[in-house]
């Protein structure tokens, strides 16, 4: 059902270990899904330092929260001549 490559931290290991996985959202950039019964429900990502008021709330924690710094090792799939309209 769902392609989550990340662990699910079940609530009560989040509940006992919630410093340590504050700590590495923070200090390394991890980034966590949260859940219950093996379902994810939250992500757990570092809160943004910037804001633009012409976007959504979901855009800004995605754009500077660094949620997706995953990617940068991925490898590009469209070039820039594939776009035919630019979105951001």
């Amino acid at each position: 059902m769902y392609n989550i490559h990340m662990k699910i931290i079940s609530t009560t290991e989040a509940r006992k270990r919630i410093s340590d996985l504050l700590d590495a959202v923070v200090g390394e950039g991890a980034n966590f899904v949260l859940g219950r019964h093996d379902s994810p429900e939250a992500v757990l990502v570092k809160f943004p330092t910037h804001f633009r008021a012409d976007v959504s709330d979901i855009t800004n924690v995605n754009t500077y929260s660094n949620s997706f710094d995953f990617l940068k090792d991925e490898p590009d799939m469209y070039s820039e001549s594939d776009l035919k309209k630019k979105y951001a």
